[in-house]
Order: C-alpha cells, then sequence, then structure tokens
C-alpha cells in the first residue's frame, strides 16, 4: 500500500510529502466510508521509511513501530479534508538499528496529527 503521492522535498534532515489519496473511496484504511484521523500514523510512517530509503541509497529494512510519544489529533477523520495532506517527518535520531522521527500532517489550513515515532529495524 502506498499512500504517498509526491516528494516535495527532502534533505538529510527530513522529508515533506504530499497526497491525496485520504479523498480516495477505495483507501484501504477505511472503515465504512469513513478515514479517522489516528490513519495519518500510517501516512507518516510511510514518509519516514521513504525517508530512509532516499537518504541510504537503498530501501529500509523490515522495520517495526516501537513507541508514539507525543501525539495529538486535530481532527476526527482525513477522508473530509480539502485539498491534499502535506506529510512531514523530521529525522530526530538515527542509528543502525533504528530511528525517532517527528511528524506532521497537516490540511485544510490545519495541523490535523503530529507527534514522535520510534521505529526498530529487524
Amino acid at each position: 500500500m502506498c499512500l504517498l503521492d509526491r516528494v516535495t522535498a527532502c534533505d538529510a534532515d527530513g522529508i515533506a510529502c504530499l497526497s491525496a489519496t485520504h479523498r480516495d473511496a477505495s483507501n484501504p484504511l477505511r472503515r465504512d466510508g469513513v478515514l479517522p484521523a489516528v490513519c495519518g500514523l500510517e501516512y507518516a510512517l510511510q514518509a519516514m521509511a521513504l525517508h530512509g530509503a532516499l537518504t541510504d541509497g537503498g530501501p529500509q529494512g523490515v522495520g517495526f513501530l516501537a513507541a508514539l510519544a507525543g501525539v495529538e489529533v486535530g481532527a476526527e477523520r482525513l477522508d473530509d479534508i480539502q485539498g491534499d495532506l502535506a506529510v512531514s517527518a523530521t529525522a530526530l535520531a538515527r542509528e543502525s538499528r533504528g530511528f525517532i522521527y517527528g511528524f506532521a500532517v497537516e490540511g485544510g489550513g490545519r495541523r490535523l496529527l503530529s507527534g514522535r515515532a520510534t521505529v526498530v529495524l529487524a
């Protein structure tokens, strides 16, 4: 499943992406026609994996979400947000066995979801 449509910026520290898939009726994360805002976590995690692949020169190994911290949810759902979702991820710590990223999902002129994620690589 690929939820991100395009990368708008990428450097050693982070990545910015856009997506319109939140409005797609066939989005695999929808339940009963609704895409809950918490699904923005998957968008952010995909941005993190893409950042790793683009900056490390290849795909990331298998990773497991180990922790979330400081998560703030500013909406109930994503499917009713007009325009693209802006998904950003900033590397706070990167090591051979995992990483910590700050992330944000924005759309409709507001922050929809933000926080930090720790991912451990297998």
